[in-house]
């Protein structure tokens, strides 16, 4: 008698493309590009359906948002569907100087959004784009340590404000956790490394 198969994990390095459904052709490249910067890098058919284009931007990060264009569609700026199993949001990250010129940008645009938000580990603007999905820029307010990302330094913040029975991350959580992770990581010929007062 066979034995069934060991199940395993089918293990992910990150997002490889995120694709949306978009109205025409230029619509698309003046949001991706036009508003949020993004470079315009492939153009080709659907290979799925010939009726659609289907262009490819860089984010900033080398990995691509796409998005699938028809001439006989308009922007629909109604907002797109939160039902259970549909995208709520798409989020990319700005730098803080980027960031806090933002509002201003869009405003110029005309482009209604959220202000800025103080999300504690990050700050988060809102508006929708041409499609009416809801476009987040998000900026951390923190950098990782050398050899450490930013899910490094998040799950220890998170872990330090659960022991702490704190509401959320905050910046304390975030100090703390770099101090942790530089002190796991980066070595000391110091046999005391605790904080000290030299004054």
């Amino acid at each position: 008698m066979s034995q069934p198969d060991e199940i395993r994990k089918i293990q992910t390095q990150g997002v490889h493309h995120i694709t949306l459904t978009g109205a025409d052709r230029q619509t698309s490249i003046d949001f991706w590009e036009g508003v949020l910067g993004m470079p315009f890098i492939f153009d080709q058919p659907n290979l799925d359906n010939p009726d659609e284009g289907h262009l490819y931007f860089d984010p900033g990060d080398g990995r691509l948002i796409t998005i699938f264009t028809n001439e006989t569609r308009t922007p629909d700026p109604a907002r797109t569907p939160t039902d259970p199993g549909c995208v709520h949001h798409l989020a990319f990250n700005v730098s803080q100087a980027s960031f806090w010129q933002a509002a201003k940008r869009l405003e110029a645009r005309g482009i209604k959004h959220s202000g800025p938000k103080d999300r504690g580990f990050m700050d988060s603007i809102y508006f929708t784009d041409p499609m009416g999905l809801l476009i987040e820029l998000a900026s951390y307010r923190f950098e990782p340590p050398e050899g450490c990302r930013h899910a490094d330094v998040m799950i220890e913040a998170h872990r330090i404000r659960v022991a702490r029975g704190d509401h959320h991350i905050d910046r304390e959580h975030l100090a703390d956790a770099i101090e942790l992770l530089v002190e796991r990581r980066h070595q000391s010929l110091s046999a005391d490394r605790g904080a000290k007062n030299p004054y």
